[in-house]
């Protein structure tokens, strides 16, 4: 390559890898000596050479209380970004916790880590501080200094939902949320839904109540029958539980309550998930490809010395409405 284009190998070396600045013209040559020749350099070799290993760690734990679609969405999103930077993901989906966390940071097979599922007291963040190495959060703990994280804002979209509903006069609203191992757990996102639902609801002076749901039909008739048993006002609901929608609206009209005539229904779910019911949901769409690409960008700001850390991107939520809430009769 070097005695093609001319040039010493160790200008070849300061060209492919933008450490010096070089003239144009010998950049000029070099970079036609790498067409002519059909050079790609080993990625091994870059690795040794920058001491990067080019690869980043994403870390979901796959569970059976978790939406998978909205999961693999933000994956083949990091992964598409990550190649656009010239990375790979080495993807992680064991319930490792702290401990995987700690087997990254001292391997040295990732040169950054995204962590995903995160809890409101996430236990592997701990471990992260002290590695000190690159991450970003695609969730919000309850703690985020000196983290970077990236997310829906979904405190903001329990209250948009509510706002909607309230707007359009409904005075008893329900909120038939996650399942309740994802409470237990903590989990950020339907904490941070639940407690901007509860708030915006008391702000606006509506009837509310929220109750836990595993997602099944049966599960899904038992939390709707307790709702309409004890609160047989309520006219308005909102399902943050995307394998708890279709039983929802099917069962509401089991119990001769006409979606949107008698009662509305909004969804917090993906937008294709929205639209392929019927009636189409008024929903607030979960940016699934925003966030793991933002997640990217931003460990390659880190990884680039770029000033990224300690910040917390949050998305704000986008209601669309449609066919399945309207205003109270």
């Amino acid at each position: 390559m070097a005695a093609h284009a001319g040039v010493s190998a160790s200008t070849v070396s300061y060209v492919m890898s933008g450490k010096r600045s070089i003239s144009q013209t010998t950049t000029d040559r070099v970079m036609r000596a790498v067409v002519e020749l059909g050079y790609h350099p080993r990625a091994s070799a870059r690795a040794l050479a920058s001491n990067r290993t080019n690869v980043i760690a994403l870390m979901v734990p796959l569970r059976s209380d978790m939406y998978v679609p909205v999961i693999m969405e933000i994956v083949m999103a990091a992964a598409t970004t990550a190649r656009e930077h010239g990375q790979d993901i080495l993807l992680l989906t064991g319930g490792e916790g702290p401990d995987g966390v700690r087997r990254i940071a001292a391997s040295g097979i990732a040169d950054a880590i995204i962590l995903m599922d995160v809890e409101l007291d996430d236990q592997r963040i701990p471990v992260l501080r002290e590695a000190a190495m690159p991450a970003v959060l695609i969730g919000l703990p309850s703690d985020t200094a000196g983290l970077t994280c990236v997310d829906l804002d979904f405190q903001a979209t329990g209250a948009a939902c509510v706002d909607h509903l309230a707007d359009l006069g409904h005075r008893d609203i329900a909120l038939i949320g996650e399942s309740k191992s994802v409470y237990r757990r903590h989990t950020g996102f339907a904490a941070r839904t639940l407690d901007g639902f509860q708030r915006q609801a008391h702000e606006r002076r509506l009837r509310a109540v929220h109750r836990p749901c595993e997602g099944t039909f049966e599960a899904t008739a038992g939390v709707l029958t307790r709702i309409l048993d004890e609160r047989p006002t309520t006219s308005g609901f909102v399902v943050q539980n995307e394998a708890a929608i279709r039983p929802t609206l099917d069962l509401l009209r089991q119990f001769g309550r006409v979606v949107p005539e008698d009662v509305s229904v909004v969804a917090i779910c993906p937008d294709q998930l929205a639209l392929q019911l019927s009636p189409q949901l008024t929903s607030v769409s979960i940016p699934a490809e925003e966030m793991g690409r933002s997640a990217v960008d931003l460990v390659m700001a880190q990884l680039s010395d770029r000033p990224s850390g300690g910040t917390t991107t949050l998305i704000p939520p986008m209601l669309n409405v449609r066919d399945s809430s309207a205003a109270v009769r």
